[in-house]
């Protein structure tokens, strides 16, 4: 398998504090409303303790990334070297149809700059050497930068509870599911 970056999603691990959200934020001084990155609490019926279990989601660097199939300006890129899925906005021509084909929300509208936006993997930090903002900042290391083509965790799942499924795209984001916390009672004595 080519090497094919992608994130790690720890849910058991994640306390849902945004950090990862803000780092993206501020890495790349987005405007007002226009969010790459986004922490879901995970619905009661997934798991039943809400405000203990998130995702933290933003582009998958899909294998088959669907806005770069839909895109009539050429403005995605896929690289050869990590597989992430680059978006060229200076040849973005803001049709949307990027953001109405990925079922999985990562393409946003910049309505300042009238143009798609999405999550870069903060390539030009790799190419540095150095971690994504995302996960540099997440202070439980519940989001990690791996290379599927050589993970191998054996509790990770690619369609955790949840998550859409569409296996045509092939989403290059690993999870670790959230457990139902063990509840101890005191005994009366």
């Amino acid at each position: 398998m080519r090497k094919q970056l992608g994130f790690y999603v720890d849910a058991k691990r994640c306390i849902g504090c945004f950090t990862c959200a803000m780092a993206c934020k501020n890495q790349y001084l987005q405007d007002t409303g226009v969010i790459w990155r986004q922490v879901y609490p995970l619905k009661t019926e997934i798991y039943p303790h809400r405000e203990r279990a998130f995702y933290s989601l933003a582009c998958n660097h899909c294998a088959n990334p669907t806005c770069l199939n839909v895109c009539p300006a050429r403005a995605f890129y896929k690289r050869d070297q990590d597989g992430i899925v680059v978006h060229e906005q200076d040849k973005c021509i803001g049709c949307g149809n990027c953001i109405r084909s990925c079922p999985y929300g990562a393409a946003r509208y910049n309505p300042v700059l009238k143009k798609a936006e999405k999550c870069s993997f903060c390539w030009e930090r790799i190419d540095a050497g150095q971690q994504p903002a995302c996960v540099l900042s997440c202070p439980v290391d519940a989001l990690r930068l791996i290379d599927l083509a050589g993970f191998e965790e054996p509790n990770a799942v690619q369609y955790p509870p949840g998550f859409p499924r569409f296996p045509s795209l092939n989403p290059s984001v690993r999870f670790r599911v959230a457990t139902t916390p063990t509840i101890i009672r005191r005994s009366r004595t």
